[in-house]
């Protein structure tokens, strides 16, 4: 009985560990894109992913820094934990006691400590940074993963070798290093894995244009992730348990240490050839440090856009008919960019925020105007849009849009058999826990103030109190406050309705054609997104340029097909099929558009106080 439950126990944890890796290995040959919707074998997704070159550039950079940086921090840690070995021991307790302080250490202190530290030596960002960082860090990984090897190696034995004749270093390499090599690779092995899993660091200390699977992966949430990263995420799993299958094979040591000794009565080697090995990892990482650096390149334009907000295809098609080189980089949200751009040490010609965001640049002078004679294809950009725009760029002078779309409700036809025009509808007692709002505090203040007939920019006290109050009653009808789960949730009919933007309507709606959407009587928000030129852009006829490709019609329209958030660009709207264009959920009336306000910036004194109320609706 007791081996029974032994065995149940077993199954039970190692059903919690590995049962979320089989679901996403499961849905790497899904053929639909949503995660609770079943849609047929295929490897498809295998297919986009190899054919994805900002995929593939993300995980040659990972694989690189991983195997690098584990390589160097296990030669540099095997090294100091030689060292560390023959201290006395209170020597040898306080260098150990140090070395678990950076263990101990929160990734965000260590990843800005190094950031400060590479800027106020004027090291620019980027791969080597990088590098650096990811070897710091893994270097007492290995250290302690040797150390218990070196404590169990008989000293005798080395020294038997040198009184048959071997030199020390020979003695060691046959000797000494047979019995640590299990701890080598096992801090080898470590070190990789957590090269390969770090977020925080890695985002601390890269510069433009480099991104690894986790900065990339994190980069595309607001859309999102995509299959194609199921896909890759299955690859690398079983990447890694075949290297840990092969690492852990049976070896017989002992066997390896009588032929080591035999050797050593016949034969003395120098130790020249065990020097060759660090010699080239030396002149590797030179080489690195010298022609790695991508971003230094002459003719090219550095872009900062959300993650999964552009056909890839479209940047391709630009660097071929323009020969300009595009260093493309992502960011999840508008408060994870600006303070990027505000810092100045990473350096963008051209970056698209949203509406309220580009008000709070060019208020702080973070922005240059932009040279319209570089730009002809501004004239392709719709009248009404260009007036939205004058809500966050006075004259027009600062910013081109790039998208548009309303903040509204999804709601399943099948579920919610009233019609759905208002609000109201949020707070209706009978879709008690089926309501998904969204988890972000501009936007989830928008119907509360809508009802209240408040302006969604007031600064009011009283009336965000009113509109809190709101909230707080809503929340037993309200299932979740989310961001991209809304998709799976309405999707898979978990939900009966969601507040969401127009541009997640129609890849839902391909999914479920019970979904529908509408845009309250009320009022509500309609955002633009819009590109802009930072004051310290290094480029700017470059960046002028990609903005000018971009509003090109058939472009314009490439991209819409693509993200699915609606363009500003009247050209394309034309070349858009009838059934699209009669969506009004894709593209509002000039009714809806003028009955709902765009976001501006409120100053900071207004953002805390949102921030505090978002902070008081979620603790009660």
């Amino acid at each position: 009985m007791k081996k029974l439950l032994k065995n149940l126990y077993l199954i039970l944890i190692f059903t919690f560990l590995y049962a979320p890796i089989a679901t996403l290995i499961v849905l790497s040959f899904n053929e639909s894109k949503s995660r609770a919707k079943w849609g047929g074998f295929s490897l498809k997704w295998y297919e986009t992913l190899f054919q994805s070159e900002r995929i593939m550039e993300a995980l040659y950079t990972t694989l690189i820094i991983a195997f690098l940086s584990a390589l160097i921090a296990t030669i540099i840690g095997t090294i100091a934990a030689i060292g560390i070995n023959s201290m006395r021991k209170t020597p040898k307790n306080i260098v150990l006691g140090l070395n678990n302080i950076p263990l101990l250490n929160a990734d965000i202190v260590t990843g800005i400590s190094l950031m400060l530290c590479f800027l106020a030596f004027g090291i620019s960002l980027g791969f080597k940074t990088v590098l650096i960082a990811h070897i710091t860090f893994n270097i007492p990984y290995v250290i302690l993963n040797v150390m218990p090897k070196l404590r169990q190696t008989q000293n005798g034995v080395y020294e038997a070798a040198l009184d048959l004749g071997a030199t020390p270093i020979y003695a060691f390499f046959k000797v000494i290093l047979p019995d640590i090599l299990p701890g080598i690779l096992s801090g080898f092995l470590l070190a990789f894995t957590m090269s390969l899993d770090d977020f925080i660091i890695t985002h601390f200390t890269k510069g433009v244009g480099i991104n690894t699977l986790s900065t990339l992966i994190y980069s595309e949430v607001r859309r999102g992730i995509k299959p194609t990263m199921y896909a890759l995420s299955t690859i690398l799993f079983t990447a890694v348990l075949v290297l840990l299958l092969f690492i852990n094979r049976p070896v017989n040591i002992e066997k390896q240490k009588e032929k080591a000794m035999k050797k050593a009565t016949n034969k003395k080697l120098s130790g020249k050839k065990y020097l060759l090995a660090p010699a080239a990892i030396v002149a590797i990482v030179v080489c690195i440090f010298t022609f790695g650096n991508t971003s230094k390149q002459e003719n090219v334009v550095r872009v900062y856009n959300w993650g999964d907000y552009i056909d890839e295809e479209v940047i391709a098609m630009f660097e071929e008919e323009t020969g300009i080189k595009v260093v493309y980089d992502l960011f999840e949200t508008n408060e994870e960019m600006y303070p990027v751009i505000e810092a100045g040490g990473t350096v963008y010609d051209v970056i698209c925020p949203s509406d309220y965001m580009i008000s709070k640049m060019i208020e702080n002078d973070l922005l240059q105007e932009i040279n319209f004679d570089n730009v002809p294809n501004i004239k392709y950009i719709d009248e009404q849009q260009l007036a939205s725009a004058q809500f966050f760029d006075l004259e027009n002078s600062y910013s081109v849009p790039y998208t548009y779309g309303t903040l509204g409700i999804l709601y399943n036809k099948n579920v919610v058999k009233e019609p759905v025009d208002s609000w109201n509808i949020l707070w209706d007692k009978k879709y008690a826990g089926k309501v998904l709002m969204y988890s972000s505090v501009r936007d989830l203040f928008v119907p509360a103030l809508a009802l209240n007939d408040c302006s969604i920019n007031t600064t009011d006290t009283t009336k965000l109190e009113t509109a809190k109050q709101m909230l707080i009653e809503q929340k037993p009808m309200v299932q979740a406050y989310v961001m991209d789960q809304i998709k799976d949730k309405m999707i898979n009919g978990e939900a009966a309705m969601a507040m969401a933007y127009s541009g997640e309507y129609l890849a839902i709606h391909e999914e479920n054609e019970d979904i529908e959407f509408v845009v309250p009587k009320e009022g509500s928000n309609c955002f633009i997104d819009a590109w802009v030129i930072p004051a310290n852009a290094e480029n700017k006829e470059n960046a002028e340029a990609w903005i000018n490709f971009l509003c090109r019609p058939d472009i314009a329209k490439r991209n819409f097909e693509y993200i699915t958030y609606s363009t500003p660009n009247a050209g394309a709207v034309e070349q858009i099929d009838s059934d699209l264009k009669a969506m009004e959920a894709i593209f509002p009336s000039k009714e809806t558009l003028q009955n709902c306000e765009v976001f501006q910036y409120l100053g900071e004194d207004a953002d805390a106080l949102y921030n505090n109320l978002w902070k008081e609706i979620k603790g009660k």
